[in-house]
């Protein structure tokens, strides 16, 4: 599947294929549409938030990177 990537307005429920990719799709062909609205900068500065406020627990500030490789490798090995 060939894909291009570019940026439009939904107008009507519509969403318009720049003219310098329209030759590149027949009339009638099928297409797999992917929609990526816009985050909104109110969900962003709320999860950097919680992150900054997760890395300040204490419990964060005393884990080794030895531990933090120790627990991926049991997870991974089902234990």
């Amino acid at each position: 599947m060939e894909a291009v990537e570019f940026q439009t307005e939904i107008k009507n429920g519509m969403i318009e294929i720049p003219a310098a990719y329209q030759s590149a799709f027949a009339e009638g062909i099928q297409v797999k549409v992917i929609v990526l609205k816009p985050q909104r900068q109110e969900h962003i500065q709320a999860f950097k938030a919680l992150l900054k406020e997760t890395q300040a627990l204490p419990q964060a500030q005393t884990i080794t990177e030895a531990e933090i490789a120790a627990e991926i490798e049991a997870y991974r090995a089902g234990k």
